[in-house]
C-alpha cells in the first residue's frame, strides 16, 4: 500500500518567490535594499524568512546604491530589488554607478504575467553573480516576470545550482613583470598611486609592506584612502599636485587616469613620465596615456609575482620558480611533485603545450615525480628529439624515488631535476638551529616529525651516476646552474636549491615592484 505521508511530502509546493529568495541564499546574498510593491513584495518577505536582511529604502536611486555599495564592502553582489517601469528606471543610475565604479550588483525587477512553463529562470541567479564578480566587476540585471513570483510548484522539481565560486586570480605576463621591475629599479622619483580597485582587491597588506620596505611615496584616490592609512609618514597627500608634477615613474595601482588624476596629461604631469599601470581590466589600460608597462592581473596575484623579483637570502618558493620561469623552454615537460613546491609552482611554472604537465594528480600521490619524468622522457627522445623534461622536486618528495636518478643517467635521458630544499616536509630547520636542538636530547625526542637534515647535499646523488649536480644558494647561481644544465644535452642534471627553511606559501611577503633589490 503506498506511503500516503510520502505521497503529500513529494507534492510539497513552494512558491517562486520562495525558490527566488533561496537561489540568493544560495549565492551568499546577505543584504537586499529595495521599495517594494507588486509583484516583488513576496520576494523580499521570502528572503527575510531565509535570514536575508531587507533594507526598504524610500527611492530606489538610493537603494540601488546602497546594494552597490555592499558589492565594494563584500566582494559580493548586493541585491537592489525593485518593481518594473519607473522602479527599474530610477535604479539605472545606481546601476551605472556601480558599472564605472566595477562593483558588483544585481538588480532584480518585478514585470507583468507572462505565460511560462517552467522555472528556467531561477537558473539565471549563478550566472548574473558570476557576471557581476568575474573579470571587471559591475551591475547585472534580473527581470522577473509576476507570474514567476507566485507560480506554485513541487518542491522536487526545483533544482538550486551551487553558489558561485569566487572570480580566479588572474596574473600578469612574466615579461611585463620584468620590465615593470627595470622601470621602477631605475626611478629617480616613484610615485604609487593607490585607487579603489587595490581596496576591493584587498591589497593593503602586501601595499603597506612595499611602501614601508623601499620608502616609497604614494599618493591615495578619493576611495583609495585607508588601502595604507593616510597619517603613514609615506603619504604625500598634503603635497598631491608637487607629486604628480615631479614624479618621474608612476605605479597605479587600481586607478584610472580619468578626470579625478587630471588624465595622466600635462601640466599636471611631467611630459615624460612613465606610467606602469595595473588592473584587472584590460580596457583601462592605456587610456589616456600609453603606459610604459602594462600588468593585466589581480593587484594581489601582480605583487606575488614581484615577491619572485626580490633578491635577499636565503631564497624563497617565489624567488626560485620566477628565475626558473624565465628560462624554461616553452616545449619543456614539466613534472612537479611536493607540498608548497607542487602547490606554488602550479601557480608559476607556465606551460604552453597540451599534455606537458605532470603532478600529484588526483590522488595526491608523493613519490611519483621521477617515475612520471622517466615516461615523459622516453616519449619525447622517440616523438620529439630535443625536448627536455623539468622535474621540480620538493625535498622530501625526491626522497620517494631519488635513487629512480640510477635509472635516468643509465639511459642518459634528457631530464633536469630540480630538488627545492627547505630542510623538511612543509618547512624544516636551519643548520644552527638543528646543532642546537640535538645539543639537548636524541633526535627522536627533539626534532620536529617534518624536519629532514639540514643542508643535504641530494646533488650528489646525481654525480655519483655520472650525470652533473650543481648545489645553490643564490639567484644568480641558479640562473647558471640551469643555463648550463640546458645548454648541456649530453647529460641529465639536478640542481640542489636552497631556500629558506621556514618558507612557505601563506607566510611569504608579497613585495610589489621593488628597486634597490631587484
Amino acid at each position: 500500500m503506498p506511503d500516503s505521508n510520502f505521497a503529500e511530502r513529494s507534492e510539497e509546493q513552494v512558491s517562486g518567490a520562495k525558490v527566488i529568495a533561496q537561489a540568493l541564499k544560495t549565492q551568499d546574498v546577505e543584504y537586499i535594499f529595495g521599495i517594494v510593491g507588486i509583484p516583488v513584495t513576496e520576494i523580499a518577505i521570502a528572503a527575510q524568512q531565509l535570514g536575508i536582511k531587507y533594507i526598504g529604502m524610500r527611492n530606489e536611486q538610493a537603494a540601488c546604491y546602497a546594494a552597490s555599495a555592499i558589492g565594494y564592502l563584500t566582494s559580493r553582489p548586493g541585491v537592489c530589488l525593485v518593481v518594473s517601469g519607473p522602479g527599474l528606471i530610477h535604479a539605472l543610475g545606481g546601476m551605472a554607478n556601480a558599472n564605472m565604479n566595477c562593483w558588483p550588483l544585481l538588480v532584480i525587477g518585478g514585470s507583468s504575467e507572462r505565460n511560462q512553463e517552467t522555472m528556467g529562470a531561477f537558473q539565471e541567479f549563478p550566472q548574473a553573480v558570476r557576471s557581476s564578480i568575474y573579470g571587471r566587476p559591475g551591475a547585472c540585471y534580473v527581470d522577473i516576470p509576476a507570474d514567476f513570483v507566485n507560480l506554485q510548484v513541487s518542491v522536487n522539481s526545483i533544482k538550486y545550482m551551487e553558489r558561485c565560486m569566487s572570480p580566479p586570480i588572474s596574473m600578469a605576463e612574466t615579461s611585463a613583470v620584468c620590465t615593470a621591475a627595470s622601470v621602477i629599479r631605475n626611478a629617480k622619483q616613484p610615485l604609487l598611486i593607490i585607487g579603489k580597485g587595490a581596496a576591493y582587491a584587498h591589497a593593503e597588506e602586501s601595499i603597506k609592506k612595499l611602501v614601508e620596505q623601499y620608502k616609497l611615496p604614494f599618493l591615495p584616490t578619493p576611495m583609495g584612502k585607508g588601502v595604507v592609512p593616510d597619517n603613514h609618514p609615506y603619504c604625500v597627500g598634503a603635497a598631491r599636485s608637487r607629486a604628480l608634477q615631479f614624479a618621474d615613474v608612476i605605479v597605479l595601482f587600481g586607478a584610472r587616469l580619468n578626470w579625478i588624476l587630471h588624465f595622466g596629461l600635462p601640466p599636471r604631469y611631467q611630459p615624460d613620465v612613465k606610467f606602469i599601470q595595473v588592473d584587472i581590466c584590460a580596457e583601462e589600460l592605456g587610456n589616456n596615456v600609453k603606459p610604459a608597462v602594462t600588468l593585466l592581473g589581480n593587484i594581489h596575484a601582480v605583487t606575488k609575482q614581484e615577491l619572485a623579483s626580490k633578491k635577499s637570502l636565503p631564497m624563497n618558493y617565489y624567488t626560485v620558480f620566477y628565475h626558473v620561469q624565465e628560462q624554461l623552454p616553452r616545449d619543456c615537460f614539466v613534472v612537479s611533485e611536493g607540498a608548497n613546491t607542487m602547490d606554488i609552482g602550479r601557480t608559476v611554472l607556465q606551460n604552453y603545450l597540451p599534455r606537458h604537465r605532470l603532478d600529484a594528480g588526483t590522488f595526491g600521490t608523493m613519490g611519483v615525480g621521477l617515475g612520471f619524468a622517466i615516461a615523459a622522457a622516453v616519449v619525447a627522445k622517440d616523438r620529439s628529439p630535443g625536448q627536455w623534461i623539468i622535474c621540480v622536486e620538493g625535498d622530501s618528495a625526491f626522497g620517494f624515488s631519488g635513487m629512480e636518478v640510477e635509472t635516468i643517467c643509465r639511459y642518459n635521458l634528457p631530464i633536469i631535476l630540480l630538488v627545492v630544499n627547505n630542510n623538511g616536509i612543509y618547512q624544516g630547520f636551519d643548520t644552527d638551529t638543528w646543532k642546537e636542538m640535538l645539543k639537548f636530547q636524541d633526535a627522536t625526542a627533539v626534532v620536529p616529525p617534518m624536519c629532514l637534515l639540514p643542508n643535504s647535499h641530494y646533488e650528489q646523488v646525481m654525480t655519483a651516476f655520472g650525470g652533473k649536480g650543481y648545489f645553490v644558494q643564490t639567484p644568480e647561481e641558479l640562473q647558471k646552474s640551469l643555463r648550463q644544465s640546458l645548454a648541456d644535452t649530453t647529460k641529465p642534471s639536478l640542481i640542489n636549491i636552497m631556500i629558506e627553511p621556514q618558507a612557505t606559501r601563506k607566510a611569504q611577503d608579497f613585495h610589489w615592484l621593488t628597486r634597490s633589490n631587484m
